[in-house]
């Protein structure tokens, strides 16, 4: 058998990408003594159908030519590149397959000092193979009547720690001073003091509560997170008890336990929160790793309805542009002029638009400029910024949603307070 000289040319800066080839963006930098073309050059082959020798098992060069990728964008001052993949090197349906391929072996090359997966674009035979949200923004919009404003949300705290009547407690003080949404936190889930089916039972028997005496519909967003057949199992109790969500943390229970999460919500008529829990051991180091654009268009590929994507504000880390990039990809506001400059387009066809989470760090006072960056499709989640408030969380819950108020009527919050004592308390506090 011969041997087959496999080294073929893997940059075509004349390239034009089809329209169902998928574009993926990465920022590189080479080791030292190595060109940025040769480090470029190999981020494609070895992420498809490339290797480092010469084989006896090579398929036809004609064949070879035809499915190979094609780095077709080179920005050596900003480090960038773009590359084209044959959709045909892709399992349709498969995000698994997809992070192996993209996001694979060539993180660990030794001829790269730095890679990071900036962005990802999909054609529509790609697309066509994911359900992506069942409900998104107007769906969940729909579940509690509320259209006009952004969504006032809490995290239960301590985070850990209440029993499961504890618990309720606190989301039923919560729903009556105005939340519209409470959660679990990423890793409450069926510890020995606050076992989980007693935690639902417990709280959706106050949700109803106070839904009867509010006269408005509520949330509750339970946290599933588990091995995937125990989730599923959590999913029928939650639908059983009356939910109309389930939260889950989706990169800890990977893509692939997402997939089969979702098949189950939509079974059963329930939209997910996704939570990003352990997303910055991916996103943080900007030089290196999958940036959390990457993770939210997978997740709404896959079908989540409300996605944690950072604050601007807040305790937690975040650029301004990456949180706006990321909200306009959740919200099809991405214009085709970033092609080249950061953002991949994606036209997401018939792919509704998920809902954007912020949460980290917030209280009353971080309102304005929240809906400033957001507009009033987000879902403001405070926890400590409710249930830290100094009169307890039914006050702090009613400052939450007195900020809300305030900036929709477009009143200053300092002019909002003097009639709200609520408010002007957690302006105070957390001056």
């Amino acid at each position: 058998m011969s041997v087959q000289n496999y080294k073929l040319n893997y940059i075509d800066l004349n390239y034009k990408p089809s329209n169902t080839d998928i574009i993926v963006e990465y920022y590189l930098e080479p080791e030292d003594g190595v060109s940025f073309e040769v480090a470029a050059e190999n981020v494609a082959l070895e992420s498809s159908i490339g290797t480092w020798t010469d084989l006896t098992t090579a398929m036809p060069l004609e064949r070879a030519n035809k499915y190979k990728p094609r780095v077709f964008f080179i920005d050596k001052k900003r480090g960038i590149i773009k590359v084209a993949h044959p959709i045909v090197l892709f399992e349709l349906g498969n995000i698994s397959q997809l992070l192996s391929a993209i996001a694979g072996n060539i993180f660990g090359m030794k001829l790269l000092k730095n890679l990071r997966l900036e962005d990802i674009s999909f054609p529509e035979v790609y697309l066509n193979s994911f359900k992506g949200p069942s409900f998104g923004v107007q769906g969940v919009r729909k579940l509690v009547g509320v259209y006009n404003r952004p969504l006032v949300g809490t995290i239960i705290k301590p985070k850990i720690g209440l029993t499961s009547k504890e618990h309720a407690i606190v989301a039923y003080n919560a729903w009556m001073g105005g939340c519209d949404v409470v959660k679990d936190d990423e890793n409450l889930t069926n510890q020995s003091f606050n076992k989980f089916n007693t935690r639902i039972k417990e709280t959706y028997k106050l949700l109803k509560k106070a839904e009867k005496l509010t006269g408005s519909k509520k949330i509750y967003l339970p946290n599933v997170t588990a091995e995937t057949k125990e989730m599923l199992k959590r999913a029928k109790f939650v639908k059983k008890n009356g939910g109309t969500h389930v939260m889950v943390d989706i990169v800890t229970v990977g893509f692939s336990g997402l997939q089969t999460l979702k098949n189950e919500c939509d079974r059963l008529g329930l939209a997910i929160h996704a939570h990003r829990a352990m997303h910055a051991a991916l996103t943080r180091n900007k030089k290196h790793g999958i940036s959390m654009l990457v993770l939210a268009k997978l997740s709404r590929l896959i079908g989540v309805d409300q996605i944690h994507i950072g604050t601007i504000v807040g305790k937690m880390e975040g650029q301004k542009q990456e949180v706006l990039d990321i909200k306009n990809e959740m919200e099809n506001k991405v214009i085709q002029e970033n092609l080249n400059n950061h953002v991949l387009y994606q036209d997401w066809k018939d792919i509704k638009p998920c809902f954007v989470v912020a949460s980290g760090g917030l209280h009353p006072g971080n309102v304005p400029d929240l809906y400033n960056y957001f507009g009033k499709d987000v879902i403001i989640q405070m926890g400590g910024g409710v249930h830290g408030h100094p009169s307890g969380t039914l006050k702090g819950a009613m400052a939450a949603r007195q900020a809300i108020d305030a900036v929709v009527k477009k009143i200053p919050l300092k002019k909002y307070a003097e009639t709200h004592s609520e408010l002007l308390l957690a302006l105070n506090h957390w001056s």
